[in-house]
């Protein structure tokens, strides 16, 4: 009998060892996002005008995702779909841009921070949405979803080593150092590094002081090739640099301490490029981002797996990685890629997966602050765009009524007297840059005018693009009778995933519910449709 009691006593201490090493040595987190980049950008993908050292080494030491789709080619809707692993039309408010983020749509940022995880963020969280102010705001949340801020050290003085005014005054990596040493104590972290960058605006010719070329640039198709608009994209790149630098002294620090190793390290961005036809726009240089994660003791590394994925399979794949119940949230439309991430090349295949995107509201840009709604699904060589309105105009309506004068309406596309364009005076779903302001001021100019179309022009309600021979998406291939069976089947699979996953724009019972819900930043007035002149 004694020795029954010393084995069961001896085996129970061994678990409970063994469960203190395991909690001990499960994975770090470091989640890095930045704000606004397509996935060609990186130097890993190719990019001759982007130095890009810590999202490469990530990508060459770890699991580069060639088709990694965003959820939305916007920032908040995209964000949602990370952190609820749920698509942003089935997160009501929470998945829209610039609403309410109700206490419902439990993140699982919150569910690691109960399993005994540290949680932080630095710079840009999910957002923007509108959190609790007051007791009067009971169903929604209090917090950011990806946890507390920690950006209190700023650049300051001769300290200030920032590339261009235009970039965010936080030092990222001195907050994440803080954090590590004096706020996670003894536990794993998850710590989100949200930067701020490459969102506009930019310091116009702040490439200017660093060694860049325009003729190095690779300008898109959809895009004019001038020296505006190349010098526009080298303020974009220096940007990327940025958060790319700051993301670098991470991963040197996390080696420093001997702390690499055990640290789950993701890198992406939350949407396309903030230039026309890319950025709120459901193509690929809207929704396609960069994508990498760094594991090496568990995930083999130097691989490219190349079948579509997209950001509702982050949550559960780090719930899984890390152990974490998902008890507490909404159930989960994604789908861990874990087993995927923890296989030798070849032993798990995705094949057959389609990834899926969508919008509603991104800025306030049309008449009764309406949105553009759109649905895409990526799978195989094809992408395909349901636009569910397509009479509204995709980038928002051309004219406007003035800030000073809700009855003063502004000239059609923003032109004055000079043929000067007044800043954001019309097509607000484009940031304002130099060349959106150049494609409206020679808009008429022949060899631009195909251009603007690109980026303004009402678009058809189906578009297909074969995306490996035409990534920018300029040759609307729906219609064709030749690829027929091909659009009929992704339409199909698009519809029922939008059934399954209970879309109001096509299950109801108000298939116009997204354009009824509150917008918390500044609103602009338009007029009717019809009444455009």
């Amino acid at each position: 009998m004694r020795l029954k009691i010393v084995f069961c006593f001896t085996l129970l201490l061994n678990l409970c060892i063994g469960f203190n090493l395991c909690a001990q040595n499960r994975p770090n987190i470091l989640f890095a996002i930045s704000d606004d980049q397509s996935f060609v950008h990186t130097s890993y993908a190719g990019s001759e005008f982007i130095k890009t050292p810590a999202f490469d080494r990530v990508a060459r030491e770890g699991i580069y995702f060639s088709n990694f789709y965003a959820g939305s080619p916007g920032c908040a809707p995209s964000r949602s779909s990370i952190i609820t692993g749920r698509h942003h039309w089935q997160n009501e408010q929470a998945g829209q841009h610039a609403s309410a983020w109700l206490k419902k749509y439990v993140p699982f940022v919150d569910l690691l921070e109960k399993n005994g995880y540290s949680v932080a963020r630095t710079g840009k969280g999910v957002g923007p949405f509108q959190y609790a102010e007051s007791e009067a705001d009971s169903l929604w949340r209090e917090k950011d979803a990806a946890g507390d801020l920690h950006s209190d050290f700023k650049y300051t003085g001769k300290e200030d080593e920032r590339f261009a005014k235009g970039i965010s005054g936080t030092n990222y990596f001195k907050n994440f150092k803080f954090f590590v040493e004096n706020v996670r104590k003894d536990k794993p972290f998850f710590f989100w590094f949200g930067g701020y960058e490459p969102h506009r605006e930019y310091e116009k010719d702040s490439w200017k002081n660093t060694s860049k070329k325009l003729e190095d640039v690779t300008v898109p198709e959809f895009l004019p090739d001038n020296d505006e608009i190349r010098g526009d994209l080298l303020d974009y790149a220096i940007e990327i640099e940025w958060f790319d630098l700051h993301l670098q002294r991470m991963l040197e620090y996390l080696d420093e301490i001997g702390e690499l190793e055990n640290t789950i390290v993701i890198v992406t961005s939350d949407n396309g490029m903030p230039f026309p036809r890319a950025k709120a726009n459901s193509y690929e240089y809207g929704v396609h981002v960069p994508f990498a994660i760094r594991y090496p003791k568990q995930f083999p590394g130097n691989r490219v797996i190349e079948d579509p994925l997209g950001f509702i399979d982050i949550a559960p794949t780090i719930l899984e990685a890390t152990n974490t119940s998902s008890k507490g949230m909404l159930p989960i439309t994604g789908k861990s890629l874990l087993n995927l991430l923890s296989s030798s090349e070849g032993s798990v295949t995705t094949k057959g997966r389609a990834a899926y995107s969508g919008r509603e509201r991104h800025s306030s840009s049309r008449y009764l602050n309406w949105g553009y709604p759109q649905r895409a699904i990526r799978k195989g060589d094809y992408l395909f765009i349901w636009n569910m309105k397509p009479e509204r105009w995709p980038s928002g309506a051309p004219q406007k009524f003035s800030e000073n004068d809700s009855l003063q309406l502004l000239p059609l596309y923003g032109l004055d007297e000079h043929n000067k364009y007044i800043n954001e005076s019309a097509y607000t779903d484009i940031d304002d840059s130099p060349t959106k302001t150049y494609l409206i001021e020679n808009h008429k100019e022949e060899l631009v005018l195909p251009y603007f179309d690109f980026a303004v022009e009402k678009r058809p309600e189906y578009e297909l693009y074969n995306v490996e021979e035409d990534p920018s998406c300029l040759k609307n291939l729906s219609g064709i009778q030749l690829l027929k069976n091909i659009e009929g089947a992704l339409k199909t699979e698009l519809i029922s995933e939008l059934n399954k996953s209970n879309d109001p724009r096509v299950v109801g019972p108000n298939t116009e519910l997204f354009d009824s819900y509150k917008r918390y930043s500044p609103i602009r007035k338009f007029p009717k449709p019809e009444k455009l002149k």
